[in-house]
């Protein structure tokens, strides 16, 4: 019915679609793995259920709420509206202070309790990332 070139060009056309269509998914899957998704206290105090996914928190440390002891380090990020409790245990950045802007990520261990694995405030004083400007807005 077909001849053989007919058959070889739908082989070779049937398997460079299985090879994209695979190929995609897994970028797809890579992808969806490493996204870190940016919450501000107030969308904590919202949402439904704590996720066990990384994520990033942001706002401002709030002021006389820094505790250090020997390699934990424990403070307040707000937003002014909400607040979270922080737990870090590291090396804390040059810029880290009381009433200055931070970014934290990690886990969330309950709607008060935030796990940091790292501290994100490698900027100047006058720089704000951008949604933590907009969360402190109020969006």
């Amino acid at each position: 019915m077909y001849g053989r070139k007919v058959k070889l060009r739908f082989f070779f056309v049937f398997l460079i679609f299985i090879i994209l269509s695979l190929s995609v998914f897994l970028i797809i899957k890579s992808l969806e793995d490493n996204v870190i998704y940016f919450k501000s206290p107030s969308d904590l105090k919202t949402a439904a259920e704590i996720e066990k996914k990384k994520i990033r928190i942001g706002g401002m440390v709030k002021i006389e709420s820094i505790l250090i002891k020997e390699k934990e380090v424990k403070f307040i990020v707000t937003d002014y509206k909400n607040e979270i409790n922080v737990i870090y245990s590291g090396v804390i950045p040059n810029l880290f202070a009381e009433g200055k802007g931070v970014v934290a990520e990690g886990f969330l261990k309950d709607e008060n309790l935030f796990l940091a694995t790292k501290i994100l405030a490698k900027h100047d004083e006058n720089y704000m990332p951008p949604e933590v400007k907009k969360a402190l807005e109020g969006k």
